[in-house]
C-alpha cells in the first residue's frame, strides 16, 4: 500500500492510492489497477492517477541482492570459519570415544578412582566438551557476528517494505 501525504494544491480525493482492503463493491466495478487507461487514469472516472510507479524488485531479488553483498558474505565467512573446525573437532573427539570403547575395552575399563573408570571419565567429558562448545558459539555469534547480520536483517527488512505490502 502506498501512503501519499496532501500536497500543495491538491485534494486529497484527487491523490490515487492503491489499498488492498478498499471494498471492491464500493470502488465501482473492482477493476484491477493493472486495468487503468494508458494514460494513467481510472477508466470512465476522469481521475489522473498522481502516484508515480517505480520499479519494484521482487522479494527474491532483494534477497539474491542481500546474498551477493559483501556485509552477508563477511557474516557467513565468520560463521564457517568458526563452525566447521568447531565441529571437526567434536566429531574426532566423539568417534575417538566409540572407537576407544569397541577396540580398547580393557582401557576404558582401567578405574580412575573407585568405581569410576576411563570410560565414565570419557563420557562425562563429552557432556562437558557439549556444553563448552555451546558457549563458545554462543561466545563467537554474539561477538563476531549478531551485530552485522541484524544490520543485515534491518537492511533487507527496509528492502523489501513495500514488496511485502503489495
Amino acid at each position: 500500500m502506498e501512503q501519499v501525504d496532501k500536497q500543495k494544491g491538491r485534494d486529497a480525493a484527487a491523490i490515487a492510492v492503491d489499498d488492498p482492503w478498499y471494498d471492491v463493491t464500493v470502488s465501482g466495478g473492482g477493476e484491477e489497477p493493472a486495468a487503468r487507461a494508458p494514460g494513467g487514469s481510472h477508466p470512465g472516472d476522469g481521475r489522473p492517477d498522481t502516484v508515480p510507479r517505480q520499479r519494484v524488485h521482487s522479494a527474491a531479488e532483494i534477497y539474491l541482492e542481500v546474498q551477493r553483498s559483501p556485509a552477508f558474505q563477511e557474516v557467513r565467512r565468520r560463521y564457517r570459519r568458526f563452525v566447521f573446525p568447531a565441529t571437526l573437532a567434536f566429531l574426532l573427539w566423539y568417534l575417538a570415544y566409540v572407537v576407544a570403547a569397541t577396540a580398547a575395552p580393557g582401557l576404558m575399563a582401567r578405574p580412575v578412582a573407585g568405581v569410576v573408570n576411563v570410560a565414565m571419565v570419557a563420557g562425562l567429558g563429552q557432556f562437558l566438551t557439549t556444553f563448552l562448545l555451546t558457549w563458545a558459539y554462543a561466545r563467537h555469534a554474539r561477538l563476531r557476528r549478531d551485530r552485522a547480520a541484524l544490520e543485515l536483517r534491518w537492511d533487507t527488512q527496509e528492502m523489501t517494505r513495500g514488496v511485502a505490502q503489495r
